[in-house]
């Protein structure tokens, strides 16, 4: 835990000084390999159904919403996290007894990092401030980062994507 926090500190002041001294967000790495069973997923689709095995006609286990944070059982083993027709095996928490089944991976992005708003942010159509603004963060809003360019995020928004400049 505490080589995470040393992480988050440290790409938050790079991040800051990047932007002369003006911090607009936390960005929160991605997970190191370590002791857990898997990576942590996001959901990016309204629902999501876990189901028994990894096929769309086996028995619903439960359904999931965006942003709930599955756990992809193996991801941080160097063969991969365990996969079928398209599917990955989760778990909902790391407790013995804790829900388990298949996802769709299609849906889920894995180990992402985050983007947490330091204040009203703006978001774009694309990565340019002449971009229309295609919605406003409010403080404390946090996104998974779905990629980086140069001083851009692209973030989902619940079933869309958005630009967010760190030059804001």
């Amino acid at each position: 835990m505490k080589k995470r926090n040393l992480l988050t500190m440290l790409t938050a002041l790079a991040l800051a000084l990047g932007c002369f001294g003006v911090s607009l967000a936390e960005i929160i790495p991605p997970e190191e390999p370590g002791q857990q069973i898997g990576y942590m997923a996001v959901v990016l689709c309204e629902t999501l159904t876990l189901r028994e095995s990894p096929s769309a006609s086996s028995r619903a286990v439960r359904t999931l919403k965006y942003g709930d944070l599955p756990i992809v059982v193996g991801a941080d083993l160097p063969a991969g996290p365990k996969k079928e027709n398209g599917f990955v095996y989760c778990a909902l928490g790391d407790a013995v007894d804790s829900p388990c089944g298949w996802l769709s991976a299609d849906y889920l992005f894995i180990n992402p990092a985050w983007y947490v708003a330091e204040k009203n942010t703006a978001v774009y159509a694309w990565n340019e401030t002449t971009a229309p603004k295609i919605g406003l963060l409010d403080k404390d809003t946090r996104l998974p980062i779905l990629k980086q360019e140069g001083s851009w995020y692209l973030v989902s928004l619940r079933g869309a994507v958005g630009w967010i400049s760190a030059n804001q």
